[in-house]
């Protein structure tokens, strides 16, 4: 599904950078697309530089500049993507009018329609069943659609970071509904005939989004990101952070105790918004799918299967991709695949 806060207009593409602007760490690929086919050409993590809400577009753009490099990327044109402590996507009734007309009324009064008052904000929205020009053009009354909004300034930082880094910002999204969009191409099958829960793990929050027959039905955002658990086993067993970070990814089975306590928040407010999805849809979530940085950890996943009561599993957004990549990156590849589920599903909105 996409949801843009800028877009240049519809290009066909065939090459498309995604670089996912994560608090601590940015992910880049560029994906190459055949017909129905995806290919994946390069990727990089990169350490994102240090952030504040001040962050200047001159250091973004240094840093953006540094990224290209590093992939030794020749595309000029940029699909960037900004995570949830930035942007939002809620439900919404809007009317079935043209997309301008509709942002339009966003713009003026989103109160009425988002429930909260969001000024200098960018809107894009999604109908579900949405015709072929993906507006509710000329069907008149009010439909079900997500909303998806971003601070203006914010967005104007970024396209004139790019601009300095000799780049152009081709398209900014959020985060929010990638791991949807990945999803769709990764797992196909399960993504149009099953209901599952997809939850990303970021360094400071944590997103859950339920899928329902190829339908994004429930998405929310959890105040608990991977920085909380290295901080809670740190506290805990009283080392560095450093240290801390090697124990959560390596996961010695001396400590596997020490995580379950600290991922009990996490795995109840999950398990509190599949409830509700339940409660409300009575339909039943039969897997739950994870991805970021603290999903490449096999306890983790286990410990939040025992609170969840779901089977849960990591998944490789690029599985259904063939590969470009250099022989001796396929073992990186296969380790940091669930770090780049934003980013793959930004370049597949992008396409």
């Amino acid at each position: 599904m996409a949801l843009s806060f800028l877009n240049s207009g519809p290009k066909k593409k065939d090459h498309v950078v995604a670089i996912d602007l994560g608090t601590r760490v940015t992910k880049a690929v560029s994906v190459q697309r055949k017909g129905d086919s995806y290919s994946l050409n390069n990727f990089l993590l990169k350490d994102a530089p240090v952030y504040d809400r001040s962050l200047s577009a001159e250091k973004l753009a240094d840093h953006l500049k540094g990224l290209m490099e590093e992939m030794g990327e020749k595309n000029k044109q940029v699909t960037l993507v900004i995570g949830p402590g930035e942007s939002i996507l809620r439900p919404s009734e809007l009317p079935q009018a043209p997309k301008q007309q509709v942002l339009q009324m966003l713009k003026v009064n989103s109160k009425q329609y988002l429930q909260q008052e969001l000024k200098e904000h960018v809107f894009d929205c999604h109908y579900p069943t949405a015709d072929s020009e993906g507006d509710g053009a000329g069907k008149g009354g009010m439909a079900a659609a997500l909303v998806g909004g971003a601070k203006r300034e914010h967005v104007e930082n970024l396209k004139l970071a790019a601009k300095q880094a000799g780049l152009v910002a081709d398209l900014i999204t959020t985060s929010l509904v990638q791991p949807a969009n990945a999803f769709e191409v990764a797992m196909p099958e399960v993504f149009e005939k099953e209901v599952v829960a997809l939850v990303d793990f970021g360094s400071k929050h944590s997103f859950i989004s339920i899928m329902m027959l190829g339908e994004l039905s429930l998405s929310r955002v959890v105040g608990f990101g991977a920085a909380k658990l290295t901080t809670g086993i740190a506290e805990t067993l009283g080392v560095s952070q450093a240290e801390a970070e090697g124990i959560k990814v390596g996961m010695p089975q001396e400590v596997e105790e020490t995580i379950q306590p600290l991922l009990t928040p996490l795995g109840r407010e999950l398990r509190a918004s599949i409830d509700f999805f339940e409660h409300q849809q009575d339909k039943t979530v039969s897997q739950v799918f994870f991805s970021g940085g603290s999903s490449i950890s096999d306890h983790i996943i286990q410990a939040l299967q025992s609170e969840l009561m779901v089977p849960c599993k990591s998944w490789n957004p690029a599985g259904a991709f063939t590969t470009n990549v250099a022989p001796q990156r396929l073992g990186e590849l296969e380790q940091i695949a669930p770090q780049l589920t934003v980013a793959v599903g930004a370049a597949a909105m992008s396409f």
